[in-house]
């Protein structure tokens, strides 16, 4: 009788000071912006109308080098990005035919979101995080990015992910 009058007591307390530990701050909770997630996530588009919070791995800012005299010229989706996303991405995951993915709720085959479907320029800080700074994407057995695919990417990214340079598409 004892211990379950003092979990319940400790129960109580955590309820009145606010505190729950089925409480979840990470994944899936819906933000606006990154400063409403904890400090290893990030407030990520997920849908035309829904963003949440996702980890990030490493918890590090996007920013980089993305076009300095060293790292050359910012790569542009036309030119650099659309080749990658194709080879590594799009077959039966993040195209078309989404029958190799759980998400369907973006397609990398695109640049941005068309009918409630986000595109890579919206889905950037996820491609930065899984395909560039863990290289847990693609999954094994298909094509992965090169190392210098997966810099072309982070510089695409870091440098505001243009289209192209010439305008056109």
């Amino acid at each position: 009788m004892r211990v379950f009058l003092n979990s319940w007591v400790l129960a109580c307390a955590l309820v009145a000071s606010g505190c729950f530990f089925s409480e979840n701050p990470g994944p899936g909770r819906p933000c606006s912006d990154d400063s409403e997630c904890p400090a290893s996530y990030r407030c990520v588009t997920v849908s035309a109308e829904q963003r949440s919070c996702e980890v990030m791995y490493p918890p590090a800012p996007l920013e980089t080098d993305a076009g300095s005299v060293d790292a050359g010229p910012v790569p542009t989706w036309c030119r650099d990005i659309r080749p990658i996303m194709a080879a590594s991405c799009v077959a039966s995951c993040h195209g078309a035919d989404t029958s190799g993915s759980r998400r369907t709720d973006f397609r990398l085959d695109q640049y941005a979101a068309i009918g409630g479907v986000n595109g890579a320029r919206d889905m950037a800080a996820r491609i930065k995080a899984r395909a560039v700074d863990t290289q847990e994407m693609p999954p094994a057995g298909n094509p992965a990015p090169s190392d210098a695919d997966r810099d072309l990417l982070r510089r695409w990214i870091a440098g505001g992910t243009p289209l192209c340079t010439d305008g056109g598409t």
